[in-house]
């Protein structure tokens, strides 16, 4: 692969609670000069922006439409109940599922639980977004269960959150779309969320560039080889001995005055 097949730059879509960071910083050590442009979509639409095209890879939520898009599951959420601060359950450690029986338990439009059936009792009317339903429960009107990144990404101080025995949970994957051929930069992607190491990484772009960094300091070492005649930088002739060997210690009792000094026995004084 030469520098001009590698692409400008390298387009990660993520969902709300998702950080990416750690990822990004690795990815900026190895390919500092392949720009990463970071995407924020919803749950929802994340999965159709990579189908479009309008990303490379993304984190999204599980599931998605394995027949159009790749997918590797990268880690499961704990689910959790976001309740005032004030409520009676906050003395518990955790919850179950029975425990929230008489709570009235919003389900807002955006809910990436996928509830078969939602526990306690429904509220009128489903919130349009989690952000709002979370306002409502700071208003007393209910509580929320949500996966713990989504708690956390929209923490107030007059709310506080219980994990949930028995509750479904939400997946994070790394997806892309299905080809036949991985693109390189996706490969490469998926060798960093993997742990893998600069030297073990697949990613054919990083090893593309390492060869020309190699290539780089062989043409170096050979200009500077060159550039000291024909023997390198020390100008030795080949056959020809050097003054260390002609007149040091290999040189005998025999060698000159400046072997001779080296040439006297350690014992005679």
């Amino acid at each position: 692969m030469t520098g001009s097949d590698i692409p400008s730059s390298f387009r990660l879509a993520y969902v709300p609670g998702v950080t990416p960071t750690k990822w990004v910083r690795v990815w900026h050590e190895r390919l500092p000069g392949t720009p990463l442009e970071l995407l924020q979509a919803t749950a929802a639409l994340a999965p159709a922006l990579l189908v479009d095209g309008g990303a490379d890879a993304g984190l999204v939520r599980l599931p998605v439409d394995r027949d159009v898009l790749s997918a590797i599951p990268l880690y499961t959420e704990t689910t959790v109940v976001v309740i005032p601060k004030d409520h009676v359950a906050t003395a518990a450690g955790e919850l179950s599922l029975d425990e929230l029986a008489d709570e009235t338990v919003l389900h807002p439009l955006d809910d990436v639980l996928g509830w078969e059936t939602l526990p306690g009792r429904p509220a009128i009317e489903r919130p349009a977004t989690t952000a709002d339903a979370v306002e409502l429960v700071a208003a007393g009107v209910g509580v929320l269960l949500v996966p713990q990144s989504l708690a956390r990404l929209h923490h107030r101080k007059d709310l506080t959150y219980r994990p949930v025995r028995e509750a479904p949970e939400s997946r994070i994957a790394l997806s892309w779309p299905e080809a036949e051929t991985t693109p390189d930069l996706v490969e490469e992607f998926i060798g960093i969320v993997r742990g893998r190491t600069v030297n073990s990484t697949r990613g054919r772009a990083a090893a593309a560039s390492q060869q020309a960094a190699k290539a780089k300091t062989g043409a170096k070492a050979k200009r500077t080889g060159q550039s000291g005649g024909p023997g390198g930088r020390t100008g030795k002739q080949p056959g020809k001995p050097t003054g260390r060997t002609a007149g040091g210690r290999t040189g005998g009792r025999g060698s000159g005055a400046q072997g001779g000094k080296r040439g006297k026995p350690r014992g005679g004084r």
